[in-house]
């Protein structure tokens, strides 16, 4: 069979993790219009008849301003220097700008490259052929796939390249394996979705969330998390008035987390300040 490691890369929101998604078939990373919404490099796994594909979704690379965006890069980075085979991701609807020329200045692939321009849907014929152009001369990739992640157009065009420059390997995980990540990540990481929509600009990435315990053994089964924001006043938000917002996210969250889990479960959250948790190396670790 042919097997391999390949890494999602490009900037923030050009639809890694949509694409991610789309081809495991399910909801392995989270998905919001907003920028870094992807902390962590998390793993899909493709099986089909002759092959197994581990995909490496990353967090965008951007200039980064606090701890943790210096963290979010070097994620990326090294996911690149450790895989067979890597795809750049381009918002093909969008203008190349300074966040590109910070990616061009930045992004090295010693790896065999692939480049997908994503949301096809949304361009138009001089600003795709420009945006071409620009990259294949900047990167020189094996080929170019044309993708609209979110009409789950092109995805099997981008497998059979992928699998094309492959080669021979052995079967990396389970067949029933889909993802790297445990049930508490995938739980935390539906807890932050559901903030960062509900929230919108007024307190956007200033928000962790930890799920620091699972009683499986209760019915309904107890899930336990802690909202980690930094500063009192983001605390106000998150709680809301008369507690209306954290009741919202609870709400919201616990549809997904059964839907994850497949039982009832009663899910309890607590809000906690942790100032300047973005820039606290003890904070952090887990990152």
């Amino acid at each position: 069979m042919r097997s391999g490691f390949v890494t999602l890369v490009g900037r923030s929101n050009v639809g890694k993790s949509t694409i991610l998604n789309a081809i495991i078939g399910t909801k392995i990373s989270i998905v919001t219009p907003k920028k870094q919404t992807t902390r962590n490099s998390i793993q899909g796994i493709y099986n089909d008849e002759d092959s197994q594909i581990v995909f490496i979704d990353t967090p965008g690379i951007h200039k980064p301003i606090n701890e943790l965006g210096e963290r979010m890069d070097k994620a990326s980075y090294s996911a690149i220097r450790d895989c067979d085979l890597a795809v750049l991701v381009v918002d093909a609807g969008r203008q190349f700008g300074e966040g590109d020329q910070f990616l061009f200045d930045h992004l090295k692939f010693d790896c065999k490259l692939i480049i997908v321009f994503n949301k096809i849907d949304l361009t138009n014929i001089n600003l795709i052929n420009s945006l071409k152009e620009k990259y294949q001369n900047h990167y020189h990739p094996l080929c170019i796939v044309e993708m609209s992640a979110i009409e789950k157009f092109g995805i099997d065009d981008l497998i059979k390249k992928i699998k094309e420059n492959l080669d021979e390997g052995p079967q990396y995980y389970d067949l029933e394996t889909i993802t790297n990540v445990d049930i508490k990540f995938r739980v935390q990481e539906i807890i932050r979705e559901k903030i960062l929509y509900l929230l919108q600009e007024e307190v956007p990435h200033s928000i962790a969330v930890q799920c620091t315990d699972i009683l499986s053994d209760e019915n309904p089964m107890e899930v336990y998390a802690k909202i980690i924001v930094e500063r009192d006043s983001q605390k106000g938000i998150v709680i809301g008035a008369k507690g209306k917002m954290i009741k919202r996210i609870g709400i919201e969250s616990r549809k997904d987390i059964e839907k994850l889990i497949g039982r009832h479960i009663n899910l309890n959250l607590n809000v906690q300040v942790v100032e300047n948790w973005r820039n606290s190396s003890r904070f952090l670790v887990g990152f």
